[in-house]
């Protein structure tokens, strides 16, 4: 499989995601915005994997590839790719399908459960995953659920944590591919954002848990799994 993902900031790569592929005879490239590489076609993708990062999806003035970026997921998902988005991933498709991204009620940095839904169960790789789980998020936005998508997953404070449109496209606004190393690095480079807050950890309590980094990169894999089947 020909596999694209696009990497907004250096320190929010693939993370667990690329122990997958290195295991996998997929051909991997890469659009990295803050270095200014351009995006490939459409056409020449089979998968295309949206990444994380600190900007919110609403602030094209400030960088002006976000246009172009809506506009190329929005071309990969009419063109029936996988699309998944994790984090801004999330929000940017779910800007691309119609819905609105707003600041949250609260920010959400750390480890917080998260709940399936009882739609969720219609899909294995979901059904699979415990009722309540617990996830490694760090975000401030949110969005409505797009139209025509499933919600999949929910949280205290985030109605939406989770959806699938079609059986291509995946939203996920938490982090399942997080590994200590890559938390560490967002940690180093957003300390500004660590404040005291309801629902936001210490540095050290999001790097602690070992048990917790295995469980998302295990379920990372079984959803990365899944959408491969669909397209072998």
């Amino acid at each position: 499989m020909r596999i694209h993902y696009l990497q907004h900031v250096p320190f929010e790569g693939l993370a667990s995601i690329e122990h997958w592929l290195t295991k996998k005879d997929h051909i991997l490239s890469v659009t990295k915005f803050y270095n200014g590489d351009s995006l490939p076609s459409v056409d020449n993708l089979d998968w295309l994997i949206v990444m994380g990062g600190p900007m919110n999806v609403y602030e094209d003035d400030k960088y002006p590839w976000l246009t172009l970026e809506k506009h190329f997921i929005e071309e990969a998902i009419k063109k029936n790719k996988i699309v998944i988005g994790i984090c801004l991933g999330s929000q940017l498709i779910a800007d691309v399908l119609g819905s609105k991204v707003y600041k949250g009620q609260e920010k959400e940095i750390g480890w917080y459960p998260i709940q399936m839904t009882t739609e969720a169960q219609s899909y294995p790789v979901f059904a699979s995953l415990p009722a309540t789980f617990t996830v490694f998020h760090w975000h401030g936005d949110t969005f409505d659920l797009p139209p025509g998508a499933v919600r999949l997953a929910s949280s205290e404070v985030c109605a939406n944590q989770a959806f699938i449109y079609g059986d291509r496209v995946l939203g996920l606004q938490f982090h399942l591919e997080s590994t200590q190393d890559s938390v560490r690095q967002i940690i180093d480079n957003c300390a500004s954002e660590l404040v005291t807050g309801k629902y936001i950890q210490k540095p050290e309590e999001m790097l602690a848990r070992n048990d917790d980094f295995s469980n998302i990169n295990t379920a990372m894999c079984k959803i990365l799994e899944y959408f491969a089947n669909l397209t072998d």
